[in-house]
């Protein structure tokens, strides 16, 4: 499949943080800026991504889809121009995604970089 949609990757990829930048308002903008930053490995970018994930519905999609057709990019594009909440609301699922990974971690005695 992926030499068929090479846009397309399994779970959202932290190298498209970035690319969501412009998309919403400030406090968004913001966010974006700092987790951009990180390596892939931080729990920050790690709990960005697990956000990310869940709003474009990473784990419902298949090869063959729609959704996987279009690759990554564009879904993720698309979900955060079509979210009807505001960025604060975006911003405190992002917070809700560090605490259950700092959840996770600690109760898998996982330490990861920083």
């Amino acid at each position: 499949m992926a030499a068929t949609y090479p846009k397309a990757e399994i779970l959202f990829p932290s190298h498209l943080i970035p690319q969501l930048r412009d998309l919403r308002g400030e406090e968004w903008q913001t966010l974006i800026e700092r987790v951009s930053a990180l390596p892939e490995t931080h729990p920050d970018s790690i709990a960005f991504a697990l956000m990310m994930i869940r709003l474009d519905g990473c784990l419902d999609c298949f090869g063959g889809s729609y959704k996987f057709m279009r690759g990554c990019a564009l879904c993720a594009r698309q979900t955060i121009t079509q979210f009807k909440g505001t960025d604060a609301e975006l911003v405190k699922l992002y917070h809700k995604a560090q605490k259950e990974l700092a959840r996770y971690l600690e109760e898998q005695k996982i330490k990861l970089p920083s």
